[in-house]
């Protein structure tokens, strides 16, 4: 893939030229299959956090609707009648997530929500043994992740604070395979497992993911990774990786809702070997056998990841993700990330110019997603909500991060252009 070049053109960002480059973009007419904030005048606002939540597909709507009318209409009979009965409605839902993670079916599938499906993930996987007892993590984790990996150590006996080791970086905001090279080279003997970022959060940083797996699997480090802001925005390749396991919540940039369902991977290795420890319960056990109540008095976990899934997800929750990831299946991840490419690279062109700011995310285009990371003078919140005013909606971290996210599935080049504009007018 081509990238777009990062050094500014001479001009600065022109409307017109914005509204040229939407009008020659075959994907730009996806824009219209989404609904979201109006401003005063009617217009849409220019939306630009879709990496917190994602705006609402329109065909969001009628498939809940679906279900609450099954639901209606049928009550307990719609488990097994209807157009899409409840009892395996999760299935094909989630095999749409294999082509946006790498992954074979079976190695996907969904349940609760992220950082649960992190806690049974690490339940299963992170193995203390002997001096191998400690876990492995990013700077600038989101986190919760961080409380996730602690409350792990502690279950197994271990002290968090000398049992997570969070990878030193020579620069202050961005993490290199040198960087992870010269922890594992200081702690590699005492780490079991490793819980990576796709896309860190804040930075917007993409990780050299098949660099660092290779480096966590000489070693012979189980490898985790939080993809909730790679999955749907960059290309993944969990199975190539050789990736343990994953998971992802699906309302960001996969447009699910608030809340909905998240997205989990197992490698088939552990998958498709039931010895493979895993908490269990019901709905990871073999849908034909599921409601023998009598015949059956042990576990036995389905083949692949949907043997972790321990409870029924919530039909309600999953209909949004489904009708989103329609929508992937039919535009694909390839054509999105190109279009990303070049929407990203029109905004770093704009920031370029907006005197006192910096943007923290790599120059490089195959090193981050969508997002760009723009340090600002100031209280980055009381920017964000002045934003707000004018229409534009981004996401700040305090004390002096604005978080810009340019969605391939419904962002323009002339919101560009609107945030852009709002910015140097404001900070000036």
């Amino acid at each position: 893939m081509t990238s777009p070049s990062t050094t500014p053109p001479s001009d600065p960002l022109d409307r017109d030229e914005a509204r040229a480059l939407d009008a020659a973009d075959p994907l730009s007419v996806l824009r219209q299959e989404f609904v979201g904030p109006l401003r005063p005048d009617g217009r849409r606002v220019a939306y630009f956090a879709g990496n917190s939540l994602g705006l609402m597909p329109r065909s969001a709507r009628a498939a809940v609707e679906a279900v609450v009318t099954q639901w209606t209409d049928l009550a307990v009979a719609g488990h097994f009648a209807g157009d899409h009965p409840w009892y395996r409605s999760d299935e094909p839902i989630s095999d749409r997530q294999a082509g946006l993670v790498g992954a074979h079916a079976h190695e996907v599938s969904l349940m609760a929500s992220l950082t649960v499906d992190l806690h049974l993930l690490m339940a299963s996987f992170h193995r203390p043994d002997g001096a191998r007892r400690k876990i492995l993590v990013e700077p600038h984790a989101f986190p919760s992740d961080r409380y996730a990996v602690e409350t792990r150590v502690a279950i197994d006996g271990g002290d968090p604070r000398t049992d997570v080791i969070t990878i030193a970086t020579a620069h202050p905001d961005l993490t290199t395979v040198d960087d992870v090279a010269a922890a594992l080279e200081t702690h590699g003997d005492e780490i079991a497992t490793a819980l990576i970022g796709g896309v860190n959060y804040y930075t917007g940083q993409y990780l050299d993911l098949p660099a660092i797996c290779a480096l966590l699997r000489e070693r012979g480090i189980v490898i985790g990774l939080d993809l909730a802001h790679a999955a749907g925005n960059v290309p993944v390749q969990l199975h190539d990786w050789d990736v343990d396991f994953a998971a992802w919540c699906t309302y960001k940039y996969l447009n699910g809702g608030p809340g909905s369902t998240a997205g989990y991977f197992v490698h088939e290795r552990h998958g498709l070997d039931p010895a493979t420890p895993r908490l269990a319960g019901w709905w990871g056990n073999d849908p034909d056998t599921r409601f023998d109540m009598h015949g059956q008095e042990h576990y036995v976990p389905r083949p692949g990841a949907a043997g972790w899934q321990i409870s029924n997800p919530s039909v309600l929750a999953m209909a949004p993700v489904g009708a989103s990831l329609a929508m992937f299946d039919q535009v694909g991840i390839a054509a999105l990330r190109e279009r990303s490419l070049r929407l990203t690279a029109f905004l770093e062109r704009g920031l370029a110019r907006i005197p006192g700011t910096t943007v923290v995310t790599p120059a490089d285009p195959e090193r981050r997603g969508c997002q760009l990371s723009l340090r600002v003078p100031g209280s980055a919140s009381a920017l964000e909500h002045e934003l707000a005013r004018h229409g534009v909606v981004v996401d700040a971290r305090d004390p002096d991060i604005i978080r810009i996210a340019p969605t391939p599935m419904y962002n323009s080049f002339e919101d560009i252009v609107d945030a852009v504009e709002a910015l140097t007018s404001l900070l000036a």
